[in-house]
């Protein structure tokens, strides 16, 4: 009426916010699909996205990668390093072993404790001449060029060359003569510049030549240590090359330091470093090098602000001459200035570090190369809009009309296609029956995009082997064959039950009774195809169908030939990979994960094994984080008995049988599946399980197939399906749980 104000109701509102929510998203629904050229523009924010998320992530398992790689390097290099260091002690020791040396020293050591004894007394003694006489094969064999046998003063009384004959030992080397030799010990002293004259790398005498001495005890006869025999090393020769065994890439190094950051070893880059002026000409970078940070690259002709002596250590060395170990892929400086990863430890017995580097330009060039190939990638998508969206339209249309074909036809040779039972990613499983038996009948084929020579020549060996059992306990095939359009399908017969994984997952262990009664069927399958040269190679839970036959509850369907392997046939076995690792991690066999090729029929009876297992304690036989774990244990570990795993006992007939199924070595085990068959009817379970407790269980539990259900019943009656067929993977179940995808079928 005139006047009057009319108000919207609570209700009226929600409605009127429902339908314009559900006419937006109609809408936009209708968008996308009108407009297509829209999806490369998608592609592309998409694929932005996960080149983003992915350049994270591929950077990170890269370090961690380069991290391994750098550590493995430089473990290797110790190691390499300490059994050098050892075989020269080795060395030292074998000589002063030498009796003839032992007694020439103590001689010499006589000598020199005369108070008057003179340079040119002990230069003119014979037990000198005879010394070096002993030592010189010794020299020449292990690339020595020196050594000097000190008194308990510290005085050399004995050496190669005359010179150093009578005066004291140089300071630097008075702790490793000292603290090692005189008392006993072996050692190898660190590299430093000698103090004396000595022959350099060119033949000429030069003092501050790198020099160092593996130190042994030389004993009297009584065994008391009288002297100290230092045998002189060249670092540049064995020490540097030893360093040199692992390096990474064309820029890697490994090398040696002392505690004040100065290289002890041989650079890989001593010409480049005379060539920037870090070394003078004729120069090695051993004991001339410091592991400063110039701040710059100075390989690129850039110029430090500071002068050397004011450089800090780098990263590497200021950590290591702390005494710690480290790893760095961030990068920092090394004594060249270019950015550099590296990995670092400290050798405190040798008092050295040991480094090994590379230029994070090389380290990191994979993912440069990503990187620069994404964004090529991602430009070309661009580019090809166009084209895609041409595509798109002509890829749309055909693929709706042959969806409407595959709708309208329904028909697969002498097969009417019901229900969709699950679909994989290579291909389809319906529910159908043959147009004259008209019994039900699953038909599996393969997407014809999905199709190629490989995958139809395994579907086919899977029929073919498949259609050679007729055991009541195996599935049944009962027809294969080729549509006109080139569709191979086969149709085998259509199971309705629970498998195994379901029933111990729903269900619980199961009793001793029931589990004997299974696998005693499981083994009667297997003993037929193993009579004929067939192993089935992926025996699990999943792959045994329980189910109704003629009235008989708890009948057993075993699954899942896919894999199975003709025994002494390459030809079979090239279409599964010869030597690859086949099966279920879960209950593979050891000898599925040490050696796939030397699989037999007793690999099936070991899973038979782990499957029993699980039965009876709900629990697979090994556990772990990763299918690495699992099938290391499956091949090393011993499994814990059932009774433990339960907390409670079991048959001991039965679990004695379970664990020798599951022994690691396949003599152990039972050798045919009728040789297991045998041994689980010997079994004296608390309680048997026949039929008619089968029928009783399948009732109270309402899995009765084709018993109609209640609200009760449904969720039951929903999981009445199973897995078949390993080439696609697709599982009954999928359709249970799927009755909207029924209905579009049904249209």
């Amino acid at each position: 009426m005139p006047g009057e104000q009319s108000f919207s109701t609570p209700s009226s509102i929600i409605r009127s916010g429902t339908r314009s929510a559900f006419r937006t998203l109609a809408a936009g629904r209708l968008f996308l699909k009108k407009q297509i050229w829209i999806w490369p523009i998608v592609a592309g924010v998409v694929l932005g996205l996960i080149g983003w998320l992915l350049r994270a992530e591929i950077e990170g398992k890269l370090k961690a990668e380069l991290r391994s790689e750098l550590q493995t390097i430089l473990n290797a290099d110790v190691a390499a390093l300490k059994l050098w260091m050892r075989s020269q002690e080795t060395i030292a020791l074998s000589v002063v072993a030498n009796e003839h040396v032992a007694l020439h020293s103590t001689n010499l050591l006589a000598l020199a404790a005369q108070g008057d004894t003179t340079q040119l007394q002990l230069l003119q003694s014979p037990d000198l001449a005879e010394l070096r006489k002993e030592l010189s094969p010794v020299l020449e064999a292990h690339q020595m060029n020196g050594w000097v046998l000190v008194d308990p003063s510290l005085q050399i009384i004995a050496s190669l060359r005359n010179e150093l004959v009578g005066v004291p030992l140089p300071a630097e080397d008075k702790p490793y003569a000292q603290d090692f030799a005189l008392r006993g010990k072996t050692v190898v002293s660190a590299p430093r510049k000698s103090v004396v004259l000595l022959p350099a790398a060119d033949g000429t005498l030069k003092v501050g030549v790198p020099t160092m001495f593996a130190w042994a005890p030389v004993r009297n006869a009584e065994g008391t240590v009288i002297a100290g025999l230092g045998l002189r090393i060249r670092p540049e020769a064995e020490f540097s090359d030893i360093l040199h065994i692992g390096q990474a890439g064309e820029t890697g190094e490994t090398y040696a330091f002392n505690r004040d950051g100065v290289m002890v070893s041989a650079s890989r880059f001593d010409a480049q470093l005379r060539q920037i002026g870090l070394l003078r000409e004729g120069e090695d970078s051993i004991l001339n090098i410091r592991l400063r940070d110039p701040g710059v690259d100075v390989t690129l002709g850039e110029k430090p602000q500071k002068l050397g002596s004011e450089q800090s250590l780098n990263r590497l060395a200021a950590s290591a001459v702390l005494g710690e170990s480290g790893v760095d892929v961030d990068g920092y400086r090394d004594y060249r200035g270019v950015p550099t990863v590296g990995a670092w430890t400290w050798l405190d017995d040798y008092n050295l570090g040991v480094a090994t580097e590379q230029d994070a330009a090389e380290a990191f060039s994979a993912l440069h190369v990503l990187r620069q190939a994404f964004w090529g990638l991602f430009a070309l998508l661009a580019a090809a809009a166009a084209a895609i969206f041409v595509f798109t339209v002509v890829v749309t249309r055909l693929n709706r009309e042959a969806q409407q074909a595959t709708l309208k036809a329904r028909q697969l040779g002498q097969y009417r296609l019901d229900d969709k039972l699950g679909e994989g990613g290579m291909g389809v499983v319906y529910r159908a029956s043959h147009a004259m038996l008209q019994r039900p009948t699953a038909v599996k084929f393969l997407h014809p995009e999905s199709t190629n020579e490989q995958s139809i020549a395994r579907f086919e060996r899977e029929v073919r082997l498949t259609g050679r059992l007729n055991h009541p306990n195996t599935i049944s095939i009962y027809d294969y064959g080729r549509t006109p359009e080139g569709i191979f399908y086969y149709a085998m017969e259509y199971l309705e039950g629970i498998n195994l994984e379901d029933l111990v997952r729903r269900f619980g262990p199961q009793p001793e009774g029931r589990v004997i009664f299974l696998l005693g069927q499981v083994c009667g399958s297997l003993a037929e195809a193993h009579r004929i040269g067939l192993v089935h190679r992926d025996i699990k839970p999943a792959n045994i169908m329980l189910t109704e036959r003629g009235g008989l509850y708890d009948f057993v369907k075993l699954l899942d030939f896919g894999l199975v392997k003709t025994v002494d046939s390459k030809k079979e076995q090239s279409l599964t990979s010869a030597g690859a690792l086949v099966g279920t991690p879960l209950y593979l066999a050891p000898e599925g994960v040490q050696n796939p090729d030397l699989i037999d029929a007793r690999s099936d009876l070991y899973a038979v094994g782990a499957v029993g297992y699980y039965l009876l304690t709900g629990k697979t036989v090994f556990e772990g984080g990763s299918v690495f774990d699992i099938v290391q244990k499956h091949a090393l570990s011993q499994p814990e008995s059932p009774s433990k795993r339960l907390g409670k006992p079991v048959a001991a007939d039965l679990e004695a049988l379970l664990l020798r199924c599951l022994a690691k070595k396949p003599d152990d085990r039972p050798q045919s599946a009728t040789e297991l068959l045998d041994a689980l009817d010997r079994c004296q379970p608390p309680s048997l399980w026949n039929g008619k407790d089968a029928q009783r269980w399948w009732i109270e539990q309402g899995l009765l197939p084709n018993a109609p259900t209640t609200g009760a019943d449904t969720k039951s009656a929903n999981l009445l399906a199973t897995r078949i067929g390993s080439a696609i993977d697709i599982d009954y179940a999928d359709a249970a749980r799927q009755p909207a995808e029924r209905t579009l079928l049904d249209k």
